[in-house]
């Protein structure tokens, strides 16, 4: 099976969770600095227009399938991925394994690894830092967040400050941080994790219809679920049609 495919320009590598999860595992004991990217619908229409953004996608070490709107097109594609990743799920699957006492931690081959927590907002971030032992900081802003960084030696990075820019912040300073072995754009994981936003009912994140969920919640999302939703879909058909040709 492929080991990944492009999706209009972009990327996407074809991992399950599972096999995700082991890279990052793998990522954290090689010695090497990483930078993880979760592409959804909306990340692809946005790379249309943006070069800079694009080439950062398609630079990651990891690309992972966060919605299933890319699962989606895939399949029209005729190029099928294994299955959806989100992100938020493979953060909640390393805070999980990452929690256990010692002993359990040691059978499954993991250490004890530091998070640093950037981004979010009105005080999420440190209500995330308070349910999860690992974290060694976190920072709202990212005026000061490289001294505030170093200071706290972190393995894992967590942006949570949306896209382009927790993408393009990551690539652009990983390397004045180098105690950071892994870094990750997680958009609006850190409010679903602390409990701030519900996440949509597992029936509706099978049927794709997260995004009515959102919008429902969170409506003045309704420029960027256009994109995601109606945009990406015109794309999606449009490549289709050429390939047929």
């Amino acid at each position: 099976m492929q080991k990944y495919m492009y999706l209009i320009g972009v990327r996407i590598d074809n991992v399950t969770i599972e096999e995700a999860f082991e890279k990052i595992r793998n990522f954290l004991s090689d010695g090497r600095q990483h930078q993880i990217v979760t592409v959804n619908p909306e990340f692809i229409v946005r790379a249309q227009k943006d070069d800079e953004f694009k080439r950062i996608l398609n630079e990651a070490n990891l690309v992972i399938p966060d919605g299933m709107g890319i699962i989606w097109a895939s399949r029209i594609l005729r190029e099928p991925l294994k299955e959806r990743v989100a992100g938020v799920d493979l953060i909640k699957k390393f805070k999980v394994q990452s929690s256990r006492p010692p002993r359990k931690r040691e059978r499954c081959g993991q250490a004890k690894f530091k998070v640093f927590l950037l981004g979010g907002r009105n005080g999420v971030a440190e209500k995330l830092a308070a349910q999860w032992s690992d974290v060694v900081g976190f920072s709202e802003d990212t005026d000061n967040a490289l001294v505030s960084i170093n200071q706290c030696q972190p393995d894992i990075l967590l942006v949570a400050l949306g896209a382009p820019k927790q993408e393009k912040w990551i690539s652009e300073n990983l390397k004045k941080i180098p105690s950071v072995k892994l870094a990750i754009g997680v958009g609006g994981a850190f409010d679903m994790m602390a409990g701030k936003v519900k996440r949509a009912p597992k029936l509706i994140q099978e049927m794709g219809m997260e995004w009515l969920w959102r919008l429902i919640l969170q409506p003045w999302r309704a420029g960027r679920i256009f994109n995601a939703v109606i945009i990406f879909t015109f794309l999606i058909l449009r490549e289709k049609i050429k390939a047929s040709r």
